[in-house]
């Protein structure tokens, strides 16, 4: 059996073919799957588990039909989907994973995270990311009405948008925005295992790390499908 990822899918209104590709990868091959992994960003923006986006309704029908039908799905949140919660994993029929997480993948334990703890170097970003991860904050941010929380989430993608293009015109984009060599070594000796795979900097490719330690890293799906396939005779990265 193969054992699928995906992530960094940033589904949304504006990309219905994206969303309507990712429904048919649910519906056919995720089927016959031993399980599916979603390592964050399923979405452009979550603003909580009462968002109304068709996306998400459309997403949450077509996991709930693929988990009922026997094959498992799990969710690591990204960072643009941060607060996407247990009520929607539950209508999903999905299981919510901390972010890293260890698991044992036909008989190899492997590290499994979104990918933006890794990226180090991103001062400014870690900083923002240990702000709205604190509990206290998430629920002041979910106490707020619905419209005010899509505002925030288009204000902040504006706001992401610009500090990207800041740092291509610096010429920085490409190191800061990619994981740390150190921290992804001391990843790895602090997991004690050999094989990591995340998201999060579109850079789809696999990486020898050295020591025998391999680093997978998924596609994006902004024009695109891809896929990882993890089975008993090892990885391959695939675009759809």
């Amino acid at each position: 059996m193969t054992t699928l990822f995906v992530s960094d899918l940033h589904l949304d209104p504006s990309r219905p073919e994206i969303t309507a590709l990712f429904g048919r990868f649910v519906d056919g091959e995720a089927r016959q799957a031993d399980a599916l992994y979603i390592l964050g960003d399923l979405f452009e923006a979550w603003v909580g588990d009462d968002d109304p986006s068709e996306a998400g309704a459309h997403v949450a029908d077509k996991l709930r039909a693929l988990t009922d039908s026997g094959v498992p799905a799990y969710f690591i949140r990204g960072n643009r989907d941060f607060l996407l919660g247990a009520a929607y994993a539950r209508r999903c029929g999905m299981r919510l994973l901390p972010d890293p997480a260890v698991v044992v993948l036909h008989g190899t334990p492997t590290l499994l995270l979104h990918g933006d703890l890794l990226c180090t170097d991103d001062i400014a970003y870690q900083a923002f990311r240990a702000q709205t991860r604190d509990p206290r904050w998430q629920a002041q941010f979910l106490a707020q009405p619905l419209q005010a929380r899509l505002a925030f989430a288009a204000q902040a993608r504006a706001a992401s948008q610009a500090r990207y293009g800041e740092l291509q015109a610096s010429g920085q984009s490409e190191a800061i925005t990619d994981v740390a060599p150190a921290t992804v070594q001391a990843w790895f000796a602090r997991y004690g295992v050999q094989r990591m795979i995340h998201g999060h900097t579109h850079r789809p490719a696999v990486h020898d790390e050295g020591h025998g330690n391999t680093r997978i890293v998924l596609g994006d799906w902004y024009e695109q499908g891809s896929v990882l396939r993890v089975d008993a005779d090892g990885a391959r990265l695939a675009a759809l």
